[in-house]
């Protein structure tokens, strides 16, 4: 396939797998197995971010520069979280991307769909970046961001349940919201196959964001489980995450 038939199909195809994932297993799932799934979501950030994307963005792009735009791309994000644009939360003791389930703090169900749909087009353009430098940086950079998304749908969806949403006219809004995703992909293909000196910045930029929902959104939840179980549980399927990272490179002829 070419590089925007790819583009495409794992912008749009990833968004919806996320979001008809959360919504089956939000039938059926339990708190305890949404955490498990959340461990598996840190280890395929942190693999994707430290074994596949930081290395590409080093690799063709100023060292100094690459590393400043990490560094500021996690303060951005830290200051959008506190602008309610990146969890959409309207309370301090909010936590968990999303994934706090049980209580909705106040959030309305449109303010989590504008929310989500900022973010989707954050992620397209990611994606769109990642594959525009290579295939199976693409692949693993999209696989990356399905990973974080299905617990994070989960939540969102749930959180409209709460709102009133119907089950129906909950998963037909997040699909809706899913396509920010492509938008973002397209714009991002649009204006960098004649920028392409800016592919390491948005790849740096991708590494920040991952790097960002991982420390700070992800594992903190984490700790609320501290006995040995659980902790080995999570480091687990934090490994599992990273592990499948070095597959899909190695797969793609590119081990990380």
């Amino acid at each position: 396939m070419s590089t925007l038939e790819w583009i495409l199909v794992m912008s749009f195809g990833g968004g919806a797998i996320s979001v008809l994932g959360a919504a089956l297993i939000a039938r059926q799932l339990s708190p305890s197995a949404v955490g498990l799934l959340v461990s598996y979501a840190i280890g395929a950030l942190l693999g994707a971010v430290f074994l596949e994307i930081l290395p590409h963005a080093l690799e063709h792009g100023d060292v100094g520069r690459t590393t400043a735009t990490v560094l500021g791309g996690i303060l951005l994000f830290f200051v959008l979280e506190k602008l309610v644009l990146w969890r959409h939360c309207h309370h301090e003791d909010c936590e968990s991307h999303g994934l706090e389930a049980a209580h909705d703090h106040g959030r309305s169900g449109m303010m989590v769909l504008i929310g989500d749909s900022f973010h989707n087009f954050v992620d397209g353009i990611l994606i769109a970046a990642a594959f525009m430098q290579s295939t199976e940086l693409g692949i693993v950079t999209g696989l990356a961001i399905i990973a974080h998304e299905i617990p994070q749908e989960l939540g969102d969806f749930i959180v409209l349940l709460h709102s009133g949403f119907s089950r129906a006219r909950a998963l037909a809004f997040n699909l809706l919201s899913s396509v920010a995703t492509l938008a973002g992909a397209l714009l991002a293909y649009s204006m960098l196959s004649g920028l392409q000196e800016w592919v390491p910045t948005l790849l740096a930029l991708a590494a920040a964001s991952m790097t960002y929902v991982a420390v700070a959104d992800l594992i903190p939840g984490l700790h609320r489980r501290t006995d040995l179980r659980a902790t080995l549980q999570q480091v687990s399927l934090i490994g599992l995450g990273i592990a499948s990272i070095v597959v899909v490179g190695a797969l793609m002829g590119e081990p990380a």
